[in-house]
């Protein structure tokens, strides 16, 4: 079998060098052009010396990243991604864009939330979000690929099953979720300088986070109404992780029974979600440097509550796991090719 050749653009970034590390033993895809603006000229390696006699590849411009290779990662900061896609486009090569670009269905609400209307509205009709666990579907339908955020993913797997079956009212969803300090990039800021977050937790974007509509958007496509949410993310001092708790109010009626019988059956068939017993707690310990998401459920019936917690790596299930499993999915590979290694316990 003939290998893909895939590209990275924003090879340096978290997630660039994420896609690096994963690509490198994926049977049916060769890394075959990377490319960093900050990092021109140089080699991967030496940026990331970790990756001597593995990723050795200079570092290119984006053009030359496009024109060698069959599908391009695009890890860049929103904005950044829509003039790759137009030229991915006119080459008929895929585009799987890890930023923001292409997450968003409307674009007041992209503007909105990003402060920037599309450079190229016109594109967007050829682009799918491929979050592959509920639109597995459309991933062959796509030429450019949103590939989901990190804790939007950790809540539309929390919700899915609970929403799509009618088992929770729309209203009063409430996510309270955490995540590891490669969320916030490479760049350092004040709020990511180790000796702010050691020892630290905090709240911050509360109310305002940027993932407000994807995930919005995402449930309300489950659950055929509009769905509003509270949304308040926080700043775990871990590298890696995103624990997501999620407060749903049960329906009228509604039993324990139902709501797990519902999620035993979702993803019963799905290689990468995996639920907990009853009573032991979704933990992202146990999926790091995986692409796998766990799930638990609890409940508080003197409330009529649900609670769900969901757990991924946000390198990984949150971003470059994903993006390598929408390609898989895209070219008829078995989903889970090059992403079936073991959380790594220590």
């Amino acid at each position: 079998m003939n290998k893909v050749k895939a590209g990275i653009i924003g090879a340096t970034g978290y997630a660039g060098v994420e896609l690096v590390r994963l690509l490198t033993s994926h049977p049916y895809a060769e890394i075959a052009a990377v490319s960093s603006v900050s990092y021109d000229g140089k080699k991967l390696s030496e940026v990331y010396p970790n990756l001597k006699k593995i990723a050795d590849h200079e570092l290119e411009n984006a053009d030359a990243v496009i024109e060698k290779c069959d599908v391009i990662f695009a890890s860049l900061p929103h904005g950044l991604s829509e003039p790759l896609a137009e030229q991915c486009l006119a080459k008929g090569k895929l585009l799987i864009d890890l930023g923001a670009d292409f997450r968003m269905y409307d674009e007041e609400a992209y503007s909105a939330w990003y402060k920037r209307p599309y450079s190229h509205p016109e594109l967007h009709k050829y682009a799918k979000y491929c979050l592959p666990e509920l639109y597995r579907d459309d991933v062959k339908k796509a030429k450019i690929i949103g590939n989901p955020g990190c804790y939007p993913t950790s809540v539309a797997l929390a919700c899915a099953p609970a929403l799509k079956n009618g088992l929770v009212k729309t209203e009063g969803i409430i996510i309270d979720s955490k995540s590891g300090v490669t969320g916030a990039g490479r760049n350092p800021t004040q709020g990511t300088h180790y000796p702010d977050t050691n020892e630290a937790f905090s709240a911050y974007k509360a109310g305002e986070h940027r993932h407000t509509p994807e995930i919005e958007q995402t449930l309300s496509d489950i659950a055929g109404s509009e769905v509003k949410i509270t949304f308040v993310p926080h700043l775990l001092p871990v590298n890696r992780g995103i624990e997501s708790t999620v407060y749903l109010n049960l329906c009228d009626g509604v039993t324990k029974e139902q709501v797990v019988e519902a999620y035993e059956k979702a993803y019963a068939d799905e290689l990468f979600v995996r639920m907990e017993p009853l009573g032991s707690y979704a933990n992202i310990k146990n999926v790091r440097m995986s692409n796998y998401c766990d799930i638990s459920l609890h409940f508080d019936m003197r409330n009529n509550r649900l609670i769900v917690c969901s757990v991924i790596d946000n390198m990984v299930k949150g971003a470059a796991g994903q993006a390598i499993q929408n390609m898989n999915i895209y070219f008829g590979y078995d989903e889970g090719t090059g992403l079936m290694m073991a959380p790594q316990e220590f």
